[in-house]
């Protein structure tokens, strides 16, 4: 998974595209070696930006506070760094949330 890429010390960063204002928040696949997520938050006064560090906190099961948007808080490109996860169990959430 080109998306995701993994530090010595056990932190996790994951490569983002958003698509807001969409009718449902869910993980919509790969776009451009990034994965993508659909957001119902408007990309306005950072609506966008927490919709997708919640949608995450939910979908990896770690606490919102060990999400922090690295890159691109102002882009549809994003980059967040995992805290406190094991990249192995971020991989196997990620396949099975994509999996029909």
């Amino acid at each position: 998974m080109s998306f995701l890429s993994s530090y010595k010390d056990g932190r996790t960063l994951l490569s983002l595209y958003i698509q807001p204002k969409s009718s449902a928040n869910r993980l919509a696949g790969v776009h451009d070696s990034r994965l993508k997520l659909a957001l119902t938050a408007p990309p306005v006064d950072g609506k966008a930006n927490a919709a997708v560090l919640t949608f995450l906190a939910s979908l990896l099961g770690v606490k919102r506070r060990d999400l922090e948007i690295r890159h691109g808080a102002h882009s549809r490109k994003k980059t967040v760094l995992i805290d406190n996860k094991e990249s192995d169990e971020i991989r196997q959430r990620i396949l099975s949330a994509l999996s029909p």
